[in-house]
């Protein structure tokens, strides 16, 4: 029971969870005192459009590509902009393989941004915009305006989207505004701890779980002797799995939508609000990567089945890594990316996965701009496919 069930449980969180909270966090934070600099300065100089969305893609989570959605809707930045982050950005799953290996998750994204530079650049030397025609002349220069009621000419700025309408039916109902990110910040455990919000119940367990992950994971202590200090407690499989479960409530709270980012929560108007969204967002990765770590744990130990007889290798492996990638949201990607950790693909069939994923920027853009977000998915597959054929004859 213990090795089939408590300790994939416990892994999730110990070796992904706290790391991604952490990490999350941090990258907030620096979006939280950044974010606006970064955008200014883009608006200012189209030309450096894609090499900026490549930078703004490639870091972990969702946020940086999101922050471009309504500025191409607006005319303010290019489509290759907008196809170089979503090429270099791996969403969510980054938080996956930077907990795993942080120096493997360090060359993965320094590809993930050398293919989405290039391949926006190209896009943009094409001349492919599928939203141009739907623009009227000026837009995004100053000379015409979106308002309230119309459009307006001689405005100086194009004012922000309103949130519900920039990221979606499903964004409103769920965390896509302040009252519904405040909603989700602020549930509570009912009962059984009716004064403690789910997210600092989170964070209170990732503290000493930190703590103790650190030297485990990266083998600076022996884990019998530290449960032997604590006189037969193993802290490690018991914060481990109070973690997961934490992270499981929290998922279960927000009905699978924690992790969906927003124009708020890619530029977070608090330090609190960044710790709270952390908090959110690190329990939906570590939820996933549960299910992906207890199914193959559940796979292996019945059946007997190690990853070396899936016909996931060669070309049909990423022509389906590739494929997965166009799914939408974070959470398919997470769970194949945990598969690669766990020794269940090789590495040709990640890398398509992660150049031809989207994570949740695609859904934003899709409100915005339908057309655009159906040819950006579509044109990631093409490096993806091309990157990993090219790692097949390397490799």
């Amino acid at each position: 029971m213990t090795d089939l069930v408590l300790r994939p449980l416990a892994d999730a969180f110990m070796q992904v969870g706290v790391y991604v909270a952490v990490m999350v966090a941090f990258f907030g934070w620096l979006r939280w005192r950044y974010g606006d600099g970064v955008t200014s300065a883009l608006t200012r100089r189209p030309r450096l459009g894609p090499l900026v969305g490549a930078l703004l893609g490639v870091t972990p989570g969702c946020g940086g590509a999101i922050i471009l959605m309504p500025l191409y809707a607006r005319g303010r930045v290019s489509f290759g902009t907008v196809v170089g982050a979503l090429v270099a950005t791996m969403g969510d799953s980054s938080w996956v393989v930077l907990a795993w290996n942080p120096l493997f998750a360090l060359q993965l994204h320094v590809l993930l941004f050398v293919v989405g530079l290039v391949t926006g650049y190209v896009v943009d030397a094409l001349g492919i915009d599928p939203a141009r025609t739907a623009r009227p002349a000026g837009w995004g220069t100053g000379v015409v305006a979106r308002s309230g009621t119309g459009v307006a000419a001689g405005s100086a700025r194009v004012p922000q989207p309103a949130s519900p309408a920039c990221c979606g039916p499903t964004r409103a109902a769920g965390r896509g505004g302040p009252a519904g990110t405040a909603a989700a910040a602020d549930l509570h455990w009912g009962a059984l701890l009716p004064r403690v919000p789910a997210s600092t119940a989170f964070w209170g367990l990732t503290t000493p779980a930190f703590a103790v992950s650190v030297p485990v994971v990266f083998q600076l202590v022996d884990p019998t002797a530290l449960t032997r200090t604590l006189g037969g407690l193993d802290p490690y499989l018991a914060l481990g799995v109070l973690g997961t479960l934490t992270a499981a409530l929290i998922f279960a709270a927000g009905r699978g939508r924690l992790a969906d980012e927003t124009l708020e929560t890619a530029q977070p108007r608090s330090v609190g609000a960044t710790l709270r969204h952390s908090a959110h967002e690190a329990s939906f990765v570590t939820v996933w990567v549960a299910v992906a770590y207890l199914g193959w744990q559940l796979v292996t130990g019945v059946t007997g089945f190690d990853g070396s007889q899936l016909a996931l290798a060669g070309l049909a492996g990423v022509l389906v890594g590739a494929l997965v990638g166009l799914i939408p949201g974070c959470a398919v990607q997470i769970v194949f990316t945990g598969l690669y950790t766990s020794g269940g693909l090789p590495l040709p069939t990640l890398v398509a996965n992660a150049i031809s994923q989207d994570g949740d920027a695609l859904i934003p853009l899709a409100a915005l701009r339908r057309r655009s977000a159906v040819t950006a998915t579509v044109i990631t597959t093409v490096p993806a496919l091309a990157v990993g054929a090219a790692l097949l004859v390397l490799l």
